[in-house]
């Protein structure tokens, strides 16, 4: 039975994705000079006005406002427009002893990468399947690249009257076996001068962004319906038009909303927080399965307790599309990767500064990033799988 599935992505002005900018430039200058240090901040921009709050620890002294000017100019706003609001404390010091300490550690562990616990509870996802040769669903990619090519035609002047506050959708229809079949529709909104003549900002969308931006994977056909600012004018746009908030993009930062999520936010958050930390972890797992040809598509959740090293429950879903059952996976799994918070952060470099690359255009497809690179993980699952297969056999 054919399908249709929808993802939406943004360009770097949209008003959350701007304040997901904020924080993760805040984060950056916070771990640059104290790597320990431990941040979570929440932005809201609302007309002129830009406001952080949230937790920080760390001796380290950061100009704050300094970091909202640097994140505004990246994405395309005069810094002395807006108004800095600036309400930060320390983190709790009960969730400080509970991550310096893990439960484990406290009860006499004292193996590897025992001592910090999970910075938060709940659940994170992974997810990988063949769409892509980024592993990640075509809708999703294809909405990624429109903003892509949207924020370099505004940067490059190859689109003139164009501002920063933008956003795509992409509807791909699959076939009986799931595969990719057809481009159905493109959705692009983008905010530009109120002199730009319509016709015109129409047909450059659509034969300098969208018929470029799909080329690779599935070519716009004549049947391809495209719309191109569908609610008419977008003159005023930004934050004066719309309140932007830290993670209200979470399935642009992730899957598209075709794979499950667990509702945590990435952006302004150091790696001790789970719902960052562990989310690479995830994908890291569910690409490794789908490089490694075990399955077509993958899915993995790893559930964490604050205060708590191990997770508390952790598996392996390939949707019925794995070479061996899901329990041989999740088995062999556990014995490949360390799911322990600081063994994330160490295999991965997180306590490194860098995270405002990762803050538009989604966290995952890039294959620089450590979390995306399956090369050695690959052969490791393989041989793990090989060997509980084989002891499942043998104990038949």
């Amino acid at each position: 039975m054919t399908k249709v599935l929808s993802a939406e992505a943004v360009c770097i002005g949209h008003p959350d994705k701007l304040c997901d900018l904020i924080a993760d430039q805040i984060l950056d200058e916070i771990l640059y000079a104290d790597p320990n240090a431990r941040v979570a901040v929440e932005v809201m921009a609302t007309g002129r006005r830009i406001i952080v709050t949230g937790e920080i620890s760390t001796n380290a002294r950061v100009d704050l406002r300094d970091c909202v000017r640097t994140a505004l100019t990246a994405a395309g706003y005069k810094p002395w427009r807006f108004l800095v609001y600036v309400w930060v404390r320390r983190q709790s010091n009960d969730i400080n002893d509970g991550v310096s300490t893990s439960l484990e550690a406290r009860h006499g562990d004292e193996s590897a990468y025992c001592l910090q616990g999970a910075g938060d509870q709940g659940t994170v996802y992974g997810y990988a399947c063949t769409d892509t040769p980024q592993r990640l669903p075509l809708p999703l990619v294809l909405a990624h690249e429109i903003c892509k090519r949207l924020d370099a035609a505004r940067k490059q002047g190859t689109i003139t009257g164009i501002f920063s506050d933008g956003k795509a959708q992409v509807s791909v229809r699959y076939n009986d076996a799931g595969k990719p079949q057809a481009v159905e529709t493109v959705v692009v909104s983008v905010q530009h001068d109120k002199s730009k003549d319509f016709e015109v900002l129409r047909r450059e969308i659509t034969s300098l962004i969208v018929g470029p931006a799909c080329q690779p994977y599935l070519p716009v056909s004549p049947d391809t319906l495209v719309l191109i600012n569908p609610s008419g004018r977008f003159v005023e746009g930004g934050p004066k038009a719309d309140t932007g908030l830290t993670g209200r993009k979470l399935m642009v930062d992730t899957y598209g909303g075709l794979a499950s999520h667990g509702g945590g936010a990435f952006s302004g958050k150091d790696p001790s927080k789970v719902d960052r930390s562990g989310a690479y972890m995830a994908r890291l797992i569910a690409k490794t399965v789908v490089d490694a040809d075990l399955a077509s598509q993958c899915q993995v959740a790893i559930s964490y307790a604050i205060g708590k090293a191990d997770p508390v429950a952790f598996s392996v879903d390939t949707l019925g599309t794995g070479q061996y059952t899901d329990q041989i996976l999740t088995a062999a799994a556990r014995d490949v990767f360390n799911l322990r918070p600081a063994a994330i952060i160490d295999q991965f470099g997180l306590r490194a500064p860098g995270y405002v690359r990762y803050s538009t255009y989604g966290h995952f497809g890039d294959y620089t990033r450590k979390w995306e690179d399956t090369w050695t993980t690959s052969r490791e699952l393989v041989k793990a799988v090989k060997n509980h297969a084989h002891q499942a056999n043998s104990a038949n």
